[in-house]
């Protein structure tokens, strides 16, 4: 095993210097390298320089961080940690990079991106590969091939010509001379010396080629000027027609830095407005309210039946233009409600034949919640849902419209985007909104987006068509700095926060009290929480210096990461204890008024609220709910099996105020001609008592459409169905009853359609999950025990390709039992009941009835082995 005090001289070396919680953490962050469990450190590290793991770990670097292994990928390989300082901070030795490296170079080596001391860094081979310029990708960097690299397939008689128009003596050999003008290009005053005596337009040639990217095209008979510069190897040819500045060059006239800018410390997010803790409290509880008060509409508007599912799956535009006039909202909310209902489990599709949506049974267990614990439900799905309700409207990669509902919205990286948003308000004071420009600043500079100018702003333009060397790349760093605002993380972010709002989490754009526990970071008391009786909850504008505000205990904040699922739901329960107090209580009350208008002043208590719904029209929402009392509203209680004594009885009991005289004529006048005329099938027919008013149905012109003939004084027959004609009578002013095959009047009720019982759609994974303590510790034991397996030295002789040498059985049980005398520890092949086979580090106890007891360096634990199963068995070296 490599030692401290030996260099290692790969990777593999490398690992296996670390202590168990420096390999723990490189596996919890990089999680991949655990899927399946790496038989020992040398297939753990070869995995570790593949290059799927290592986009994935160069995508999860800061911007410090990925620039810092940019500047590795031009430097020397091995590179000392002078020369990676000189690349990052400048022949001025930038403090705060000078001060920010050493984090990011730790960052680099526990990803095992970085191996090796400070004096040889090595980036891994992989990563070098991504990052390092070629002619075909650009180095983020914007910097060239160097002078050795450039000069690889020049002649030596024209390597001698550039190091003489160079002022440099003559050489015997081509790879003296191309050192030769290394130190050259590396030495600034020598530079500075060279580049006095170079005419004006060569340098502005060298001034618009310096950050990238450093190709140029040239003709024939280039310019004196760009003569001048590639007769000295200023630019050297790549290709016909083609120039490259060197990258000493350039890094000298960059003053010795690899980028246009630095960015060692991570942009502040910056407050926007300061409220009172309280005034976002109860500003977020509100909308909070309004949310579940949302949801419940948009769940009732479906309650029989909702839109039907589209072949592809989703809703249609049409149907969700629906929704969002029903909701009185813009289209993209209510993508967002519908898209949350469908995360929290509440609608899905019924599978029938003639597919459509509709509420589920939890949807059911869900009113019966108080409405905290209903609220938590809704956040904890959106927190960590995976759909995007924002994506609805565009396109997919096969230009198809994502509609609502349908597939193709899962993005992965939306749950870490959204904690981590919040997680930043929660760094914020108290009380206190972001800069919403500030935030997303902040997450580009903790994942800059690779390849985009914004993801690498010190790439000047490295990226871009390389401009012409005759026009002094005119075209070279067009895209120097420019951000893409419109990349996945951005657009998360700022859904996130506009989301957040509209769900309570967040009130006035400050997070609250509610959202802190939501993440994790507040602790709750008893008596926590200030209740709507507080005068300080409902105060606007800044406190004062006299105000006497509640203390909340919160934990400081953290980065927020994702919670597993039972700490979430821990969090869930604190931030619903810690609304419940914010929330109105439901009224058991309404104000009628001489209008025909009830008033509820305030969330109505569940069986109110449903009667009513029945009973009236609704008429406005807000703050007060405003129902209409109407001659079809009343028969809509009449049909669904109310009488007029109950509807009286209803009214005076919930009501503050009198009923008032013209409702209650309203209620006896749609009851006494409530089903004095009956329809039922004959077709169709209608009975009533009275003749005459049979005959005034006949004499009506609009009852032509029906086609009714009198079958006798007090019937008619129709030639439409009954429900047809139920409605052309009601529209003629009538107010028909449905009856049954024996007469009876038919009580028509709501019916609410359910889906059979449907789960929650599974959030997409961001690649592999994250281990926990438990899979960590094994794993790291797995890697050890077979680690030591692969590099301890064997008794016995192993054949060429290291594989277990197989033993016969006498063999093997008297080695076996030899280890038990001995205590020696054995090397064993083992070949389980489904076949599949594994090598083992095991230290025997006792053997008998065919069975072998042993410690299992492996498992780390005591295991008993059938002897039959062992395929072959060797004993390791003392030492």
């Amino acid at each position: 095993m490599s030692t401290p005090a030996t260099p290692p001289r790969s990777l593999a070396e490398a690992l296996r210097t670390r202590d168990d919680a420096s390999l723990a953490a490189l596996l919890r962050s990089r999680p991949d390298l655990i899927t399946p469990v790496p038989t020992d450190l040398t297939q753990l590290a070869t995995r570790a320089g593949t290059r799927g793991s290592v986009v994935r770990a160069l995508e999860r670097l800061d911007r410090f961080a990925l620039q810092t292994a940019e500047a590795l990928a031009v430097a020397s390989d091995p590179a000392s940690y002078d020369e990676l300082l000189a690349l990052m901070a400048g022949d001025r030795r930038d403090p705060a990079v000078v001060h920010a490296l050493p984090r990011a170079l730790t960052a680099l080596r526990e990803q095992a991106l970085v191996w090796g001391a400070d004096d040889r860094l090595r980036l891994v081979r992989t990563a070098r590969e991504l990052l390092a310029p070629s002619p075909q990708h650009p180095s983020p960097t914007g910097l060239g091939p160097t002078v050795a690299e450039a000069t690889a397939g020049m002649s030596p008689g024209r390597i001698q010509e550039i190091v003489t128009a160079a002022g440099l003596p003559s050489t015997h050999d081509p790879v003296s001379a191309v050192a030769s003008l290394t130190k050259l290009f590396t030495a600034r005053r020598r530079m500075k010396t060279l580049l006095a005596g170079a005419p004006e337009e060569s340098l502005e040639v060298l001034n618009r080629l310096v950050w990238g990217p450093p190709y140029g095209q040239v003709t024939a008979d280039p310019a004196p000027w760009l003569r001048w510069l590639i007769d000295r190897g200023l630019l050297l040819p790549t290709a016909p027609g083609t120039v490259v500045l060197p990258r000493e060059v350039a890094l000298h006239l960059r003053a010795g830095r690899a980028h246009r800018e630095t960015e060692p410390v991570a942009p502040a997010v910056e407050a926007k407005a300061t409220h009172r803790p309280q005034v976002v409290d109860t500003t977020a509880a509100g909308q909070a309210y309004t949310a579940l008060a949302t949801v419940e509409e948009l769940l009732k508007d479906w309650d029989e039946g909702g839109p039907a599912v589209m072949r592809a799956g989703g809703l249609s535009v049409r149907d969700l233009k629906r929704t969002a006039v029903a909701l009185d909202v813009a289209e993209p909310v209510a993508a967002f409600w519908v898209e949350l209902a469908y995360a929290a489990g509440l609608l899905a599709s019924d599978g029938d034949a003639d597919e459509r949506y509709a509420a589920t049974p939890a949807y059911d267990e869900w009113l019966d919640q108080p409405a905290a614990q209903r609220w938590a439900r809704l956040t904890e799905a959106w927190l960590t849902a995976t759909r995007t309700a924002g994506l609805v409207g565009g396109r997919d990669a096969k230009d198809r419209t994502l509609s609502a509902l349908g597939p193709g919205l899962d993005r992965s990286a939306a749950p870490e985007v959204r904690h981590r948003v919040l997680g930043l308000l929660a760094g914020l004071p108290e009380g206190a909104s972001p800069a919403a420009e500030s935030v997303l600043a902040r997450l580009r500079w903790e994942r800059p987006v690779r390849g985009a100018g914004g993801g690498q702003r010190s790439t000047g333009g490295a990226g871009s068509t390389a401009g012409s060397a005759e026009g002094a790349g005119s075209g070279a760093g067009a895209g120097a700095g420019a951000q893409a605002d419109d990349d996945l993380r951005s657009r998360l972010a700022r859904w996130t926060l506009g989301e957040a709002e509209m769900l309570g989490v967040t009130g006035r754009g400050a997070l609250s009290r509610q959202g802190r526990a939501l993440l994790g970071l507040e602790s709750v008391g008893a008596g926590d929480g200030a209740g709507p009786s507080d005068p300080s909850a409902s105060s606007p504008g800044p406190s004062g210096p006299g105000d006497k505000l509640p203390v909340h205990h919160h934990r400081p904040p953290t980065h927020a990461d994702p919670l597993s699922p039972a700490e979430q739901a821990a969090a869930s329960a604190a931030a619903a204890r810690i609304l419940a107090p914010l929330l109105p209580e439901p009224l058991d009350h309404v104000l009628l008024q001489a209008d025909l208008t009830a008033v509820a002043p305030g969330p109505l208590e569940r069986p109110l609220a449903d009667m009513l719904d029945v009973l009236a029209d609704v008429e406005s929402k807000g703050g007060a709910t405003v129902y209409r009392f109407t001659p079809g509203s009343v028969r809509r209680a009449l049909d669904a099996g109310r009488s007029a004594s109950d509807l009286h009885d209803f009214l005076t009991a919930h009501s503050r105020t009198p009923v008032p005289q013209p409702l209650a004529y309203l209620i006896d006048d749609v009851a006494r001609r409530h089903g004095h005329l009956r329809i039922g099938a004959a077709s169709a027919y209608v009975r009533c008592d009275d003749d005459a008013v049979l005959s005034e149905i006949l004499a009506d012109k609009r009852s032509a459409g029906l086609r009714l003939r009198r079958l006798a004084p007090t019937v008619l027959a129709a030639q439409a169905d009954p429900a047809a004609l139920l409605d052309g009578l009601r529209a003629m002013g009538f107010a028909p009853a449905a009856e049954s095959a024996e007469g009876d009047v038919v009580i028509t009720r709501a019916h609410a359609r359910r889906t059979p019982p449907r789960t929650a759609p599974d959030p997409v994974p961001d690649g592999p999950p994250t281990p926990d303590t438990t899979l960590l510790s094994a794993a790291i034991r797995a890697i050890r025990a077979g680690d030591r397996a692969s590099t301890t030295p064997l008794k016995t002789t192993t054949p060429p390709n290291g594989e277990l040498p197989r033993t016969s059985s006498a063999e093997t049980l008297a080695t076996v039992q030899a280890a038990v005398l001995t205590g020696t520890t054995l090397w064993i092949g083992y070949v389980n009941a489904e076949g599949a086979a594994s090598q083992r580090v095991i230290a025997p106890i006792r053997v008998e009835g065919g069975f072998v007891t042993a410690y299992d360096h492996t498992a780390d634990e005591v295991r008993t082995y059938p002897l039959h199963r062992v395929t072959g068995v060797a004993e390791l070296a003392e030492d």
